[in-house]
């Protein structure tokens, strides 16, 4: 890895920061794989942190699958993900041209409106969201996660689209309209695949953003058929009053950090390279 410094003792000590960092990072990671192959004598007999005795308790993967149903909560999760990523990026990705390409009266206002809101803590929005969502019968309802994590998350996918699609040249959409494509033809055609790195981009962090939620589920959602992952984890232990399962409990942590650790590997370049490169015009 080229890091641009010469001086080898500035090197060496920037080298040791990136090896705490990691060690930071991946210490974790490892701890909850570990806890999870364990069972409670191991806790309370052991140190928490040391290492499993054998035979290591893999059957605590599917004693979480199997009694608390995390194959239901995973599938909701998974819906609930998709489909308000998959929103999402369709909004956002629609006003950031219109307001990238087309100049009218308040478009820079709104521009800006959007950007503000992004400042705005969204938990203030909660007892009101409430209220809309119970009045248009979105409650307990999958469909009411979806509608709301996709505003949620439409100002940032505004601010880095319209990066991308206002460093497109003018002259694709006068070809198009010469051979005769409409506006709607244009973007989805032409300008829409051109912006494929900042939809990665976009829909990565999304993703990662509503995996792991919990605060806006558990005001949309109080059925226990509608759970997702991280709101059956807080029920699951809340229903250990007397004895917690650590193993079992670690296994359940350790279910919902794997699919997006993995995701996150995968497309970690393409997350820096699409950020940077709608930055400049």
């Amino acid at each position: 890895m080229n890091l641009g410094i010469r001086n080898p003792v500035a090197k060496g000590f920037f080298y040791i920061l990136l090896l705490l960092w990691t060690v930071s990072v991946i210490y974790p990671l490892l701890w909850t794989l570990l806890d999870s192959l364990k069972d409670n004598e191991q806790f309370f007999i052991h140190a928490p942190w040391s290492l499993p005795r054998f035979p290591l308790l893999w059957s605590n993967f599917s004693y979480v699958w199997s009694k608390y149903n995390f194959n239901t909560y995973f599938v909701n999760s998974l819906i609930v993900t998709v489909g308000s990523t998959v929103l999402g990026l369709l909004l956002s990705a629609m006003t950031a041209y219109v307001l990238a390409r087309y100049t009218f009266r308040g478009s820079n206002f709104l521009y800006l409106l959007y950007i503000a809101s992004m400042m705005i803590p969204f938990i203030l929005a909660l007892i009101p969201l409430f209220f809309l969502m119970n009045s248009m019968h979105l409650i307990n309802t999958k469909l009411g996660l979806i509608f709301v994590y996709a505003s949620s998350l439409l100002a940032f996918g505004i601010f880095v689209l319209a990066g991308f699609f206002k460093s497109l040249p003018k002259e694709l959409e006068e070809s198009a309209q010469i051979d005769g494509a409409s506006h709607f033809g244009t973007f989805f055609r032409i300008m829409l695949p051109l912006a494929q790195p900042g939809l990665v981009t976009v829909a990565i962090i999304n993703v990662l953003n509503i995996w792991n939620e919990y605060v806006v589920g558990t005001i949309i959602v109080n059925d226990p058929t509608q759970y997702t992952l991280p709101i059956e984890i807080a029920v699951m232990q809340q229903e250990m009053q007397y004895r917690t399962e650590w193993g079992p409990l670690f296994a359940a942590l350790l279910v919902t950090i794997v699919p997006v650790l993995i995701m996150y590997i995968l497309f970690q370049r393409k997350i820096a390279s699409g950020i940077t490169a709608g930055a400049v015009k």
